[in-house]
């Protein structure tokens, strides 16, 4: 038996209709006409945190590789992007994909030694390279390419003049053109022969390797590509804020990282997004609130949200959009009837007559 079983099961996302995809461009295209300043900075925050966290569910929702250390990653692509911008020898738009790979590449060769490990002890090893990170960037003998303490600061290219883009909508529609090729390829990939291989991984690897699975194989290439996502991610935030620091790179973000997937919904379609909406928005909603108070209403909303469904936003919207969906269910063949809500009543034998 050495073909994986091609049934339907709960981690392989289902294929998105064509209105649902129509809905997500035109929401995408119309934000720039709906939104300035720091409305579009935040939702371009919320879009770069999508594929960041994109990267960590390849990782932890579907080939079950419980990282603690994403954050790391975020940082080498951040650092990368600004290393390539003031080179100036590398176009803005390719910026992003250079620094993922360069955050492939390491991950390739962490994951020589981590993936021997299982379970926590992996867990660890990426929350230990999370924390020997921010330590690493202010290296006296690093100091040269990092800047020390006092991190890069840089500035990013003009956007084109043929687009006629403000700078804030240029940074914008570079994070939705490059959400809008990866996701896809990320869905694609969920979906095929790899994503199956992914999902026996994460059920059970003994089971999976005896039904002819790879599973070093498959576990390495979900580590490399989740790398390389976070990679991007970062890059793309450290052009949307030009500059970067090791404090904005403590072992918290890895932690902030992983509880935004749990709440968004591990292994969900919508996880990513949904978790991207909660880490920025949720923390300036508490800001809000209470400057004194902000991580305690930061952690009672999680906690809260854990609570009412274990599978996160992803599993609990469904459930509150349910009554409305029933309720146009149940419109619908009125309609078709030219509005009557009467029932149909059966014939019986003596009307025949």
């Amino acid at each position: 038996m050495n073909k994986l079983s091609t049934r339907s099961v709960s981690l392989i996302p289902r294929a998105p209709t064509g209105w649902a995809l129509l809905a997500a461009c035109l929401a995408l295209c119309a934000m720039p006409l709906l939104l300035k300043g720091y409305e579009l900075f935040l939702v371009s925050s919320i879009l770069i945190s999508t594929l960041v966290l994109a990267g960590l569910n390849l990782q932890v929702g579907h080939a079950g590789l419980l990282s603690l250390g994403h954050g790391a990653f975020v940082a080498l692509g951040a650092y990368a992007a600004a290393m390539l911008v003031k080179g100036g020898s590398v176009p803005v738009v390719l910026v992003p994909l250079l620094a993922g790979l360069v955050c492939a590449g390491f991950a390739r060769l962490f994951g020589v030694a981590a993936l021997r490990l299982e379970g926590m002890q992996f867990a660890l090893a990426l929350f230990g390279l999370a924390v020997v990170a921010p330590q690493l960037l202010r290296y006296d003998a690093l100091q040269r390419w990092t800047g020390g303490s006092q991190g890069i600061a840089f500035t990013r290219p003009a956007p084109p003049p043929a687009l006629g883009l403000s700078a804030d909508a240029w940074m914008y529609a570079l994070a939705a053109a490059h959400l809008a090729v990866v996701l896809p390829l990320v869905w694609r990939l969920a979906r095929g022969r790899t994503g199956r291989a992914w999902q026996a991984l994460h059920d059970n690897p003994v089971a999976a390797s005896a039904m002819g699975v790879q599973v070093a194989a498959y576990r390495r290439r979900a580590f490399v590509l989740g790398a390389m996502l976070g990679g991007m991610g970062g890059a793309l935030q450290a052009l949307l804020v030009q500059y970067v620091a090791p404090d904005s790179f403590s072992f918290m973000l890895s932690i902030t990282l992983f509880v935004g997937l749990v709440v968004g919904g591990i292994g969900a379609p919508a996880g990513p997004l949904l978790g991207a909406c909660f880490v920025v928005l949720v923390p300036n909603f508490a800001e809000q609130v209470s400057q004194a108070a902000t991580s305690a209403i930061y952690g009672a909303v999680v906690i809260t949200l854990v609570v009412i469904d274990k599978r996160g936003l992803a599993g609990l919207l469904p459930r509150l959009l349910r009554p409305a969906r029933t309720v146009i269910a149940l419109r619908r063949p009125a309609r078709g009837r030219g509005g009557s809500h009467s029932l149909p009543i059966p014939s019986t034998p003596g009307d025949a007559s």
